[in-house]
């Protein structure tokens, strides 16, 4: 697993901020990202939403509304999140949070476009597949 890269930047601070559905993280390098719950619930990088190799990623919907319930450190290198629609297998790393910070604008076009593609709504309720994505058989 990513652990902590020699001169990265690390959190200084990290803000729930509930009413506006935002994480905010504040880095060592002196930037600060305020990352929406949602943004970072699509980009889960759990089995459940990326799958277990490339073109097996879930398209998720129906997480405008989704809250952060509890946050979890993890080690000296990441937090878990636990969300309101009961995800909480995704353990963000630093440099995945300053990732996600750094490229929300690029990620959100990614997301319009897969939504586009599936022809599916952004606040459409997720599909049941019936099944994990993460059950061995």
């Amino acid at each position: 697993m990513a652990g902590l890269q020699a001169g990265a930047p690390t959190p200084q601070s990290i803000t729930v901020h509930g009413q506006s559905r935002v994480l905010e993280v504040g880095f060592s390098d002196g930037a600060t990202f305020r990352i929406p719950f949602e943004l970072m619930r699509i980009y889960s990088p759990s089995a459940e939403v990326q799958g277990h190799g490339p073109g097996q990623e879930v398209l998720q919907t129906g997480k405008r509304e989704v809250e952060l319930v509890g946050l979890e450190p993890v080690g000296n290198y990441a937090v878990q999140p636990a969300f309101s629609d009961g995800h909480n297998s995704g353990i963000y790393t630093w440099s995945l949070l300053y990732d996600l910070g750094v490229r929300q604008a690029e990620l959100w076009a990614d997301y319009e476009r897969r939504l586009a593609q599936a022809g599916v709504d952004r606040d459409a309720p997720m599909a049941d597949k019936g099944g994990s994505a993460c059950s061995s058989h």
